[in-house]
């Protein structure tokens, strides 16, 4: 049996000026995926492929409880949430490989 994590993340734009939070079970593909355009809809439309921020669940369910949350936040408490583990909004995703943010 295959053990899965889920992730709830934030992308961005390259200025920041545009926040999508998702959630998937692969993360290093999916960033692939919105970084070469392989996706389409608003992440292509809008060059949204910058993982700022991401969250580790055991459970789907959880992972899309956390998704729904951060979605009904303010634009200010997303940015602050985003602020807090990764305050220079560093691209986490390199080279096929998720960074591990460090908090403020």
């Amino acid at each position: 049996m295959k053990i899965y994590n889920y992730y709830t993340y934030i992308l961005t734009n390259k200025t920041n000026t545009v926040l999508y939070t998702g959630v998937t079970n692969d993360l290093p593909r999916h960033c692939f995926e919105h970084e070469n355009k392989l996706i389409p809809g608003f992440t292509s439309k809008y060059n949204v492929d910058k993982l700022v921020y991401y969250e580790t669940f055991d459970w789907v369910d959880l992972a899309i409880q956390r998704e729904k949350q951060i979605k009904g936040y303010s634009r200010a408490k997303k940015i602050a949430l985003i602020a807090k583990s990764n305050p220079n909004w560093i691209n986490l995703y390199k080279n096929g490989k998720i960074e591990i943010p460090h908090s403020a």
